[in-house]
């Protein structure tokens, strides 16, 4: 069975940093997709920052420039550092695994979910 468990997730001030990060079990397809999504209180999950195996990374328009995915392949995790982090960051976190090369923040391309991190920002 996958298993994808977050871990990181805090309260911080805006401005604060925090890194998530997702260790990956059981998962068989090492050289496809991962990614991270999130979803606030009242909205939709949203696509957040996807790599591929050979590093090839795609974040969404927020986060660029202030959130890294990145991963440990041989240490099988998933990583997202977050900097300047923002009040509408706040959102709980998921590490997401895909059955696809494609590097995407589209949630219907990723098979398998970890429960989540929660993160907060203050102002």
């Amino acid at each position: 069975q996958v298993q994808l468990v977050e871990s990181g997730g805090g309260s911080v001030q805006s401005g604060g940093s925090l890194r998530l990060s997702c260790a990956v079990s059981n998962y068989p397809y090492y050289r496809y997709s991962m990614g991270w999504f999130r979803q606030a209180p009242g909205k939709e999950r949203e696509g957040v920052a996807a790599i591929d195996n050979y590093g090839t990374t795609t974040y969404v328009n927020s986060v660029k420039g202030r959130f890294t995915i990145s991963q440990d392949n041989a240490k099988k995790m998933l990583y997202l550092q977050m900097n300047s982090l923002k009040p509408e960051d706040t959102a709980m976190y998921y590490c997401a695994a895909a059955l696809s090369f494609v590097v995407t923040t589209d949630a219907l391309a990723y098979a398998y979910w970890g429960q989540g991190t929660q993160v907060t920002v203050s102002s």
